[in-house]
This record gives structure tokens, sequence and C-alpha cells, in this order.
């Protein structure tokens, strides 16, 4: 965590040298310039690093705020869109293997065990295997094998087949589990930024779909 009150003795020494700048003359306001500007740059500098280190686990994987515009590419895959993964399904029908790394829904935290809780039900991109969970930075040891082995599943063995994987637009779990696909040794990775976000949008139709269940 950071600090309480580091950040704001930082901005106190910017002002102390802004009214310095402003007492002085000549050289003396010269140099007081310089000073501030060296300093700000590395206090900005020094907050950027502090929020990585806060969202980002040291091997790069997204740790926090998954729900956060994303970059426009990942490790090991390629970004397709919307048109471009309708061309993929087109040309490849049934051999493209299409997963929505959608978070389940939690349970809430205060309802009793003897009330019946029906979570809202989740809608994907037509012929798609739904692995919620898979897209966090830090998967448990469970997580782990149910990931590994439904691509396994999914793909024969094959680790050459096409993979689209995808969650909904500005969902750094997608990106997450793209990257993490890619170092699994799948050569055909494919991320989907814009997930049932962008398809839906560009008018494509959606269907309802149930988790894979974790052995």
């Amino acid at each position: 965590m950071r600090a309480s009150g580091s950040y704001p003795h930082r901005g106190m020494s910017c002002a102390i040298f802004t009214a310095a700048c402003s007492i002085t003359g000549g050289l003396a306001r010269a140099a007081a310039m310089i000073t501030l500007s060296s300093l700000c740059l590395a206090s900005s500098a020094q907050l950027r690093a502090d929020d990585q280190a806060l969202l980002f686990d040291p091997t790069g994987y997204r740790i926090d705020q998954f729900r956060a515009p994303v970059p426009a590419t990942v490790q090991g895959a390629r970004t397709i869109d919307t048109e471009g993964l309708r061309r993929l399904l087109m040309a490849e029908p049934g051999a493209t293997v299409l997963i929505d790394v959608l978070p389940a829904p939690p349970r809430p935290p205060r309802l009793a065990s003897s009330t019946l809780w029906l979570p809202a039900p989740h809608h994907s991109l037509p012929t798609t295997t739904w692995l919620p969970n898979v897209g966090y930075g830090r998967l448990s040891d469970a997580l782990e094998h149910y990931f590994r082995s439904n691509l396994a599943r999914l793909t024969d063995s094959d680790k050459h087949r096409p993979v689209v994987i995808f969650c909904q637009a500005d969902c750094w779990m997608s990106w997450n589990a793209a990257r993490r696909a890619a170092e699994y040794g799948y050569t055909s990775v494919y991320w989907y930024p814009d997930g049932t976000t962008g398809w839906e949008v560009a008018g494509y139709p959606l269907e309802p779909t149930q988790p894979v269940a974790m052995e």
C-alpha cells in the first residue's frame, strides 16, 4: 500500500519551489525552475511505477481492476476484431474453438445458505465454451488444471488449432487468458478484445450458455 501522506508531501515540495521562483530572480529563479521540473517529473514517474506494481504481478499478468481499457495487443496472441472473427469462423467452420472467460457471478455473501440463488443467465457467441475465472492474474492449482485440461479437450490436443479467447469489452480477463494459453504452447491463439459486447453491437446473435463445471 502507499504510505499515507506520501503524495501530499510531493505536492507540497512542488508548491514550495513554485513560491521560491516567485520571490527570486535571474539565475536563482532558473535554477529553482529546473529543480522543480526534475522533482515533479520524478514524482510522476514514481506514481506510475507504484500504480503498475499494484495492477500487475511480477510476471506481467493483470491482478486488479479487470474492467478497464485494454491495450491493442497481447503477448503470444493475435488481436482480432468482430469482422475478422466472422471471416475466421466462415473460413474454418467447426475448427475454431471459442472460449469465453467471463468470471462466474459470486453468490451474494449475506444470502442465507438455505436460500435458492439463481444467477442471471449469461449469453455468449454461438458454439462458445464458457470457462469462467481462468482470466484472473493468479490461478489456483485447480483452476490451472481446469484451464489446461479443457483447452486440450476442446482442441483435441492439437496446439495449432485456432483458439479465440474473449470476455466483454474492456476486460483484462481475456487478455490474461489469451496470454496464458499462448504460454501453454498454443500457437494459433486469437484475442478478441471486443468480446460479447462488440459482437452484440454489430448485430450478431448471442445464445444462453452454461459454465463448464470443475471436476
